[in-house]
Parts: structure tokens; C-alpha cells; sequence
């Protein structure tokens, strides 16, 4: 299979941070070309610092890391020519108005003139910005002005869309939206590396995902991989009285309101939600989801911030 991004011991230590808090520690990881490869973690987990160096706006500390075939400190050109980023922090040009800006990003690029002004009418109308062509960038909301950057990126011909938290302060219709997007440029045989700390968003979207907690690479592989790999791969939620003693011979026991979440492996499951039946209770079995893997290897939520410092340089 090609290989759309290459690391090997990748290590990132920022300037002022000690050896021991590096950002990045040791990451070998490959992303396949042509889908969407997802990174999840908390914040401060080394998710943008990753994105920063494969996109050549970060140097590294040692390692490697290819793109494209391309190596990341000395072939900067030549992967920058293929390659597009919507950054977590950037802001689009305030001084135009919304078509202006992702024609212009478009004609930057390199793109025919006749070419950048469809593939900008398509991309405005994949995200529903039609109606806000003509409006200036800075009297655009934003959940709008982010819209605008997706819009820029999706509409180019990139090999490698770079897509750091996209759908951060978003609506859930234009979340749905930009989703759609991904997938065109995937059909297009595009490859999309998406950071989110939204899990729905990753399980969504992802054919990998890689998940990251302080610097390090913890888990990789597709959500069923990920699911074989923890402890309990199934959730049984039973709603009504069940004894407690009872539960916590079939796997970990977690009280909710009305009854107990319980994780456990697929026979242990399978019997415990017989058991609950034969009671009488109303009871729902499946796979874990992403948050669930993310809580049982992690430990905590998400949307808990590590205290590992992933700072600008």
C-alpha cells in the first residue's frame, strides 16, 4: 500500500521544555494514501505539533518523517506544492470578501483561472457559503470564518488535505457539511489527515486512526482494531434493578442513572444481557464505542487537558 505520510522515531522537544516533556517522543507511524487517517487525544497530546512538522511549518527535534516520498527537513518545496493545511489557529484574509479568498488561495496555487473560479463555486455551495459570497471575511462569524478556511483547502487540488480540528465551534449541520466534503475528496483519492477531539467526528470519518496521549503513540489501527485491543469490547446497558454483586463478575461495572453500564468481553456480554432479559429489564448490547476505548486506555475523558505542554514555536 502507498504511503501518503512516513515517520520514524519522530521526537519534538520545544525550546524551553525539558528532554523529559517532549511533545512528540518516538513516533513511527504510517499513514496509507488515499483515506482518511484520524488523530485523537486530548489537548496538549502532540495531535498539532505531528500536523505542524509533516506539513513543514515545524521543524523536528531528531527522527524522520517523509511526505510524499519527500523528507520534511530538506524537501520543504517540494511537499508544500502538494499538499494543503487548514491550521487550528489561522484566520482567513479579513480585507475580502468570501469567494475572493478561496479564489485567490486557489489562483496562488497555481490553479487556471477559468478552473479556480468552478472549483470555488463548488466548494461554496458543498458548505453552503453561497449565500455569503459577496459578505467581507471580517463581518462573518466564527463558525463562518472556519467554513471559509475548510473551504479554501477542499477546494484545491492537493494530494494531502491537512485538516487540524476543522469543525471546531461549528453548528452539528455544518459539522454534517464539512463531513461531506471529506468524503467527496476522498472519492476524489485524495488522502485527509483530520485531528479532532470530537470522537463521533473520527469513527465518522477515519478508515485509521492513530491516538496519542502525552507525546506518544498509544493506539493505531481502524476502529475495529481498536476495539480488539482493549480490555472489554462490548457494552450492555441494563435499565431496572439488577443486583450489583451480581455485575462485576462479567466485566467493569459503572452505575448510570436507572441501572448499570457494564464492559465486558463478547460471551461474558452476551450472557449478562440473556440474564437481564430473563428479568424482565430493558437492556441494550453492543461495541464499545470510541469514547469508551478512549476512557478505558487513556483514563480519563477527552475533553480533559493533559498538563504536557505542547507549546507554539
Amino acid at each position: 500500500m502507498a504511503l501518503a505520510i512516513q515517520t520514524e522515531h519522530l521526537r519534538k522537544v520545544y525550546p524551553g521544555s525539558t528532554s523529559a516533556n517532549a511533545a512528540l517522543e518516538d513516533l513511527t507511524l504510517s499513514v496509507p494514501s488515499g483515506r482518511v487517517f484520524g488523530v485523537i487525544g486530548r489537548n496538549g497530546a502532540g495531535k498539532t505539533t505531528f500536523v505542524r512538522i509533516a506539513a513543514t511549518q515545524l521543524a523536528l527535534t531528531s527522527g524522520s518523517a517523509q511526505v510524499l516520498g519527500h523528507d520534511v527537513a530538506t524537501e520543504e518545496r517540494a511537499i508544500r506544492a502538494r499538499i494543503a493545511c487548514v491550521p487550528q489557529e489561522s484566520r482567513p484574509l479579513y480585507f475580502l470578501n468570501v469567494e475572493e479568498v478561496v479564489y485567490l488561495y486557489l489562483k496562488l496555487r497555481g490553479t487556471d483561472p477559468v478552473e479556480a473560479r468552478s472549483r470555488t463555486r463548488d466548494a461554496l455551495d458543498q458548505l453552503s457559503l453561497t449565500e455569503f459570497r459577496r459578505r467581507s471575511v471580517a463581518r462573518l462569524s466564527g463558525g463562518l470564518r472556519r467554513r471559509v478556511l475548510c473551504a479554501m483547502v477542499l477546494a484545491s487540488d492537493a494530494e494531502i488535505l491537512f485538516l487540524d480540528e476543522p469543525t471546531t465551534g461549528l453548528d452539528p449541520i455544518a459539522r454534517r457539511e464539512v463531513w461531506e466534503a471529506i468524503r467527496r475528496a476522498i472519492r476524489e483519492h485524495r488522502t485527509i489527515l483530520l485531528t479532532t477531539h470530537y470522537l463521533d467526528e473520527a469513527e465518522a470519518l477515519s478508515t485509521r486512526l492513530a491516538l496519542f496521549e502525552r507525546g506518544v503513540l498509544v493506539l493505531e489501527g481502524s476502529p475495529e482494531d481498536l476495539r480488539s485491543r482493549v480490555r472489554y469490547p462490548y457494552r450492555v446497558t441494563i435499565q431496572g434493578a439488577y443486583p450489583r454483586e451480581e455485575l462485576d463478575s462479567f466485566g467493569r461495572v459503572t452505575p448510570i442513572e436507572g441501572g448499570y453500564l457494564v464492559f465486558a468481553r463478547d460471551a461474558e456480554s452476551r450472557e449478562l444481557a440473556r440474564l437481564a432479559l430473563e428479568r424482565g429489564l430493558r437492556v441494550s448490547l453492543g461495541p464499545v464505542s470510541l469514547e469508551d476505548i478512549f476512557l478505558d486506555v487513556v483514563g480519563k475523558s477527552i475533553e480533559e487537558e493533559t498538563p504536557h505542554p505542547e507549546v507554539e514555536a
